[in-house]
C-alpha cells in the first residue's frame, strides 16, 4: 500500500527500513525522504513504524 503518494513510498519500504535498523520516524524520514512534501503521510507512517517496532521488540523478547 502506498503511504506517501508524493514520494511513492509504500508500507513495505517503511517496514524494510525498520527491519534494517531504523528506529524512529526521523531516521526513516531522512532515509526515504518520507513526509517531506505535503506531510499527509506522517500519521500513517508513524503508526506503521510504531507497529513494526513493537512487533520487533516482541519477537526479540520472545526469542530471549
Amino acid at each position: 500500500m502506498y503511504v506517501c503518494l508524493c514520494r511513492g513510498i509504500t508500507d513495505q519500504d517503511i517496514k524494510d527500513a525498520v527491519a534494517n535498523g531504523a528506529e524512529s520516524y526521523r531516521e526513516i524520514r531522512d532515509l526515504l525522504d518520507l513526509g517531506t512534501c505535503c506531510g499527509r503521510c506522517a500519521p500513517e507512517a508513524r503508526a506503521i513504524i510504531s507497529d513494526e517496532l513493537s512487533d520487533l521488540a516482541a519477537r526479540l523478547s520472545y526469542a530471549a
